[in-house]
């Protein structure tokens, strides 16, 4: 029997999947600058490894054949978060820390922004950019039937 977390993800559009990655990276960053905090090296080490680990997946998940320009800024994105963590990490900073966090927050809710506005009552229905992005994070159509729609 899986998880609470895994049921929860079950039904979850591709959008709904990258906010939870995002939310992951999130919670991974808290712990890291909470670790800072406590003087806590391993589990500030453990944290960041975590973190670290789910940039690199949505990374590689990125399908810059078919995203194009929205591929091209959330790769860039990656890269400078992913180096703002290693930064914040070596020097065991809990502003630089606060810094990542605010970055992977607003990039978040913009996320939850499509989210929310793809799929009113159920349906995939919302702008052909926000389809296309969550596409181009995936490296899979949202849902059936759009998946080249939104590079017309």
């Amino acid at each position: 029997m899986g998880s609470y977390r895994e049921h929860a993800l079950e039904g979850a559009s591709a959008v709904d999947l990258v906010v939870a990655l995002y939310d992951g990276i999130l919670r991974f960053l808290y712990a890291a600058r909470t670790a800072v905090e406590r003087g806590d090296e391993a589990g500030r080490r453990v944290a960041v490894k975590r973190a670290l680990d789910i940039i690199i997946h949505l990374q590689a998940r990125l399908r810059m054949d078919v995203g194009g320009r929205p591929a091209q800024a959330l790769s860039e994105f990656y890269a400078s978060v992913f180096a703002q963590i290693l930064q914040a990490s070596q020097s065991a900073s809990q502003a630089k820390f606060g810094h990542a966090i605010d970055c992977v927050r607003n990039v978040r809710e913009a996320w939850k922004q499509v989210a929310r506005e793809s799929a009113p009552a159920g349906q995939r229905a919302g702008p052909v950019a926000a389809r296309g992005s969550a596409e181009t994070e995936r490296g899979e159509a949202a849902d059936a039937g759009t998946g080249s729609s939104w590079m017309a």
